[in-house]
């Protein structure tokens, strides 16, 4: 049997990278926040961002939706055009917790649904990705969180054994596929919980 965790996996937008499309559409629909919303869940719901972290092409899903609603054709497209604005850094509390676990030799990965076009694009941003030994990107594989097979590709790409290596991520469906596969599991909520849940295995 395992004799507790020894290795750890983020997630990377909500956990570690600060990605939300209202970034940019709340300067679309300027002290519009109920018509905000709605848009981002017409966005947001159905899949329709997922099928590009599942590889399909940006302007090929831009023009499909925009041809569904034409009403919102120009904020649609600004999601092909204006991609760069929906980020605001990263959660610095939470980097400093994955810098603590790299200088403690904890072996480091990540599994991010992300498209493989803005991915490479945004790495250079974000110079704590070196201090994972492997990235999984949705894109590049043509599968998506909470598919189970992405996971495995992890896990057989990496040699990880799910049952000492903790999946953090800030979704409960995603976190969910991951304990049904044996991870330890954490649904990141805020930087104080990661920092007990982390103490609490022993690893920091």
């Amino acid at each position: 049997m395992p004799q507790g965790v020894a290795t750890v996996v983020f997630d990377l937008g909500g956990v570690l990278v600060d990605w939300n499309p209202r970034y940019l559409y709340r300067r679309l629909f300027p002290g519009d926040e109920p018509a905000l919303e709605r848009f981002v869940a017409l966005i947001m719901e159905g899949g329709w961002m997922l099928s590009m972290d599942a590889g399909v092409p940006m302007a090929e899903a831009v023009e499909r939706l925009a041809a569904l609603h034409p009403e919102h054709a120009a904020p649609v497209r600004a999601y092909l055009t204006r991609w760069r604005e929906m980020y605001n850094g990263a959660f610095p509390e939470t980097v400093a917790l994955l810098e603590r676990l790299h200088a403690q030799g904890v072996p480091l990965y990540a599994l991010t649904n992300w498209s493989a076009e803005t991915f490479p694009a945004m790495r250079p941003h974000y110079p704590f990705l070196e201090r994972f030994r492997g990235i999984v990107v949705s894109g590049e594989e043509g599968l998506v969180k909470p598919d189970p097979r992405l996971y495995r590709v992890l896990l057989e790409r990496h040699g990880l054994d799910a049952r000492r290596t903790l999946f953090i991520d800030d979704s409960p469906a995603n976190v969910a596929a991951a304990a049904a596969l044996g991870f330890v599991t954490h649904h990141h909520r805020s930087a104080e919980a990661l920092a007990a849940r982390l103490a609490g295995l022993g690893l920091l």
